[in-house]
């Protein structure tokens, strides 16, 4: 009797396991295509290529998470939302931009100390003080929102870098008509939603048959997933030389994750949360931020101006320790 319940259970683990990896994979493709051909269609239709510069930056930059967060929230899964947000938060700084130093020092862009750290910090506080209460509330989502458009307002104000950055972000115009480009944004769109929800159905289905509680499979392996096009993205525009990108894309995904995509579940299934997110989650997402925050305000003054790569090694460390401290508690 023992046998065959090993083999179900291993061909339960290899299923779901199945489910996460294809949905990961899926959700990463189709998330580029959506975002590409939905630009493509926008500019089609005269739209003002600053609103398209602004959407994609914030689309693009947190779309895996902001999907499987709606859609863990919509599924009674608001947990996977969660620790999706403050996981990935975590893993941006401490593996993403760790491991991106691992290739080369990064020079600290202008302007990041006066503007994108003071930004990222605000909303982070904010993030604490409405999760104090161990409550993710309607209210909560909607001030979150309403953050969201005064930090737009900010970074655009008086920025003509970041004008021009988002003139850049928009794709180039091609032959293929505007039905083709529909056609292909709705596929997308479509797979995208379907991805995800494979993902979140083989995430919790590896909490169950493991045992632990969905917050921690959120702040894992699903908030890993979704860093991935960050990590990729990072370590691509080192290599290519493109070095001062690095850290404004990470403290950029962070400000949008925290500020768009965190509401999602506030305002689909709030509730209360698991008190080990303000206690433990929390505390590192701000301990972090603000180890950031200081490296870019004593390297952006230093001589050469850069993140040394040596900083990378304790980063990647830290994750490390956050890990194994997430996976020996939380238990369900």
């Amino acid at each position: 009797m023992v046998a065959p319940n090993i083999m179900s259970h291993a061909t339960t683990m290899l299923l779901f396991s199945i489910a996460l990896i294809a949905g990961l994979i899926l959700l990463v493709m189709s998330s580029d295509k959506f975002i590409e051909h939905s630009a493509l269609v926008a500019e089609k239709l005269n739209v003002n290529p600053m609103v398209i510069g602004i959407t994609l930056v914030a689309f693009g930059t947190s779309a895996p998470e902001m999907v499987v967060s709606a859609i863990a929230a919509f599924d009674n899964a608001p947990e996977i939302a969660i620790g999706n947000v403050l996981g990935s938060n975590i893993a941006n700084i401490a593996l993403v931009l760790g491991v991106t130093l691992l290739f080369s020092a990064i020079p600290v862009a202008k302007g990041l100390s006066t503007k994108e750290v003071p930004l990222v910090l605000a909303i982070t506080v904010l993030v604490g003080v409405l999760l104090f209460d161990q409550a993710l509330t309607t209210w909560d989502g909607i001030i979150l929102i309403l953050a969201f458009v005064v930090i737009l307002t900010l970074l655009l104000r008086g920025n003509k870098d970041l004008e021009a950055e988002l003139q850049d972000s928009l794709p180039e115009e091609d032959d293929s008509s505007i039905g083709k480009s529909i056609v292909i944004a709705v596929i997308g769109l479509a797979i995208l939603i379907g991805s995800s929800k494979l993902l979140v159905w083989g995430a919790i289905g590896i909490a169950t048959a493991l045992g632990v509680s969905e917050l921690v499979i959120g702040l894992t392996i699903v908030a890993v997933g979704t860093s991935l096009p960050e990590l990729a993205a990072s370590v691509s525009s080192v290599r290519k030389g493109h070095h001062d990108i690095a850290i404004g894309n990470i403290l950029g995904s962070n400000i949008f994750n925290l500020a768009t995509v965190l509401p999602l579940p506030a305002l689909i299934a709030p509730g209360l949360i698991d008190n080990s997110v303000v206690a433990r989650d929390y505390p590192w997402v701000l301990g972090l931020t603000a180890a950031l925050a200081i490296a870019v305000f004593v390297f952006q003054r230093s001589k050469n101006n850069r993140v040394p790569r040596w900083i990378g090694l304790p980063l990647i460390l830290s994750y490390a320790a956050y890990l194994l401290i997430v996976s020996t508690s939380s238990v369900a």
